[in-house]
């Protein structure tokens, strides 16, 4: 099978952010069938057995995206656009064409090749757009709202498949006009292979590994911070508000900039206590399927999740973690004193975690999965 892949954000192990499309397609490409991967980039290359056809005009990493001012991103994710359509366009001919959202602009050049190739359309979401950038008050043009929300609408109609990545997403989806039989459950996934359970530290230690932009409300950790001068908070990753975060921080909290590699945030996790997945207190976002979720449950560690919600329901129902309120850092502070003060019970934790990634979120097992769903889309 001749597999068309549109994604922007193209990362490798090697590389910082989130590696789901191309853990996915080095696992396509190992079964033999064909991928072509469209992305932000320059040049042709070879990765594990996936084409990359790199188009210039949009940022190649998330992080950078969301760190500039809104209207500069969506001029860039409109260009990126334009040049992945004219990509998409050229030969060979796919036997199915699959995109990932967002931006959600990426439906223009998914579109444009299903028509042009007569090639079903399998059509990824991974964040819900328009409606998270409506929310965090981003979109505030009514235009564009209205623009987006027809776009949206519009491909969800053409997609002879659709993929969500939690429930809650899935049910936006369908709320959206997406048919609710076409909607596919494959969310995010554990590395099993790279992170790996390890002794805890002698020092309680919290990390948290990922964006830190609008979205995330690492604000409270520092306040948390600020009440548990015994235990270390550790924050690797980069975005709009790192800055303005570091100038606030106490001393016991550390930010170590961007990771260099996937490898880097599994070491933090070994050599973290428990791991953070903190977000805003904004409804959408609870829909949200983080990496870092998936990350710490692979490295058996105990997560702490601000997301009432499906995150909630993971981490509690499995016995994986604790559930602390959005925006309390009072509850934060307390939350991580009763898993300091309860070693044997932070350990059973971090045992559950490992258990739940190994049972339902192991990286083979999704990549089967979603190949499922491209496999019968081209049927």
């Amino acid at each position: 099978m001749r597999i068309l892949y549109l994604h922007q954000f193209f990362i490798t192990r090697a590389g910082v952010g989130g590696t789901r499309s191309y853990e996915f397609a080095r696992r396509f490409a190992a079964a033999g069938h064909s991928v072509r991967m469209v992305t932000a980039g320059s040049g042709r290359t070879v990765v594990d057995g996936i084409e990359v056809v790199g188009v210039r005009g949009g940022y190649a990493d998330y992080v950078t995206a969301t760190a500039v001012a809104y209207p500069r991103r969506m001029a860039a994710f409109a260009r990126f656009a334009l040049g992945a359509t004219a990509a998409a366009l050229r030969g060979p001919r796919p036997d199915v064409v699959y995109a990932t959202s967002p931006p959600l602009t990426m439906a223009l050049p998914a579109l444009a090749a299903s028509l042009r190739w007569r090639a079903p359309l399998v059509f990824e979401v991974r964040d819900l757009w328009p409606e998270a950038p409506i929310q965090m008050g981003a979109l505030r043009s009514p235009l564009l709202r209205r623009g987006a929300r027809a776009l949206e609408r519009f491909v969800y109609r053409r997609a002879r498949r659709l993929i969500a990545l939690s429930p809650g997403i899935r049910d936006g989806m369908v709320a959206a006009g997406a048919p609710a039989d076409q909607v596919a459950l494959v969310p995010n996934a554990a590395d099993l292979d790279l992170f790996h359970p390890t002794p805890p530290p002698e020092r309680f230690t919290v990390s948290y590994f990922g964006t830190m932009g609008e979205a995330n409300d690492l604000s409270a950790a520092l306040e948390a911070a600020r009440m548990l001068e015994d235990v270390d908070f550790v924050l690797m990753g980069d975005g709009k508000r790192r800055a303005e975060l570091e100038r606030d921080s106490p001393p016991n909290v550390t930010f170590t900039g961007p990771a260099g590699s996937k490898d880097e945030v599994a070491r933090l996790a070994g050599r973290s206590s428990a791991c953070l997945t903190l977000f805003k207190d904004v409804p959408v976002l609870t829909t949200n399927s983080p990496n870092k979720l998936f990350d710490t449950f692979a490295a058996g560690r105990p997560a702490i999740v601000n997301m009432d919600g499906w995150m909630r329901e993971l981490v509690e129902g499995a016995d994986a973690g604790v559930y602390v309120r959005a925006g309390d850092a009072r509850d934060l502070a307390d939350k991580v004193a009763w898993l300091r003060d309860h070693p044997a019970d932070a350990a059973r934790m971090g045992r559950h975690a490992r258990a739940l990634a190994e049972r339902e979120f192991d990286r083979d097992a999704l990549a089967a999965r979603a190949l499922a769903v491209l496999e019968e889309a081209a049927r």
